[in-house]
Parts: structure tokens; sequence; C-alpha cells
């Protein structure tokens, strides 16, 4: 099976949404440091330090749309079946993670100087972002070629 490159950018798109989940639902276990660490907003992190229900259903959410994330692009590539919608949620998916990648940069210097983390995950996401605009081309080429 050989893979173009944008398929290869949506299976790394992919596996990176995965990480991401991963780690998310990993806060849940790990506690409110992990929230503190993840920069989660602080009505999570409050949440998580009195034991309220906002912390992990609002994490299982955002993991699921990460998940959601995966699956849409290992669908794009051919490794899980063709789903409904998927030029949609590739081109959604496109602009909600390049945009999350650029609508942090005005954060990334604090009164303490960089944010090293935010730094980070907004280059990721900018990344994942990228990935899937190059798959969300590959898919529109394809559906016109009518393969």
């Amino acid at each position: 099976m050989s893979l173009s490159v944008q398929s290869k950018l949506l299976i790394s798109a992919g596996l990176i949404a995965s990480a991401s989940a991963i780690w998310h639902l990993l806060c849940i276990f790990g506690g409110p440091s992990w929230f503190v660490f993840a920069r989660a907003p602080q009505q999570i992190i409050d949440s998580a330090v009195q034991g309220t229900l906002l912390a992990p259903i609002g994490t299982i959410i955002v993991a699921s749309l990460m998940f959601a994330c995966t699956f849409f692009a290992f669908s794009a590539v051919g490794l899980i079946r063709k789903v409904p919608l998927l030029k949609s949620a590739l081109i959604t998916i496109a602009i909600l993670c390049t945009l999350r990648g650029l609508i942090a940069i005005p954060t990334f210097v604090t009164s303490s100087g960089l944010d090293i983390w935010q730094i980070v995950a907004s280059t990721v996401w900018f990344y994942v972002g990228i990935c899937f605009v190059a798959g969300s081309i590959e898919q529109d080429k394809l559906g016109k070629s009518g393969t």
C-alpha cells in the first residue's frame, strides 16, 4: 500500500489527536495537578479539586472530539471505512485546528515570560490543522476524479 504525502500527513494528525485525547483522559486519573499542568481552565481545575462532575465530563467530551478527528483522518486515508460527511468534517477540523494554533499567539508572552507549553501546543495544533487542510484538498481532488 503506497500512501501519498497527504495521507501520511493525515495519519500523523490522527495519531497526534489520539495521543492528545488519551492525555486528556489521563488527567481525570491524575487529578487536579494534571489539570493544572495541562493548563485547563480554572473552572475545570476547581471541579477536579472539589470532585464534581464538570472536570471528568468536560474532559471526556474534549477527548471524544479529538478521537473524532482521528476517526475522520483515518477514514479519509482508507484505514477504516468511509464515513458520511467526510469532506465537511475534514474542512471543519482543518479550520478549527489551524485557528487553535493561531489564536493562542497573543498568549505566548505572559507576565512571567514566554509560555513554552502554549507555544508547543499551538504549534502542534497548527501542524494538525495543516495536515487536515492537505487531506481536505486530496479528498476534494479524489471526489472530482470519481475515485
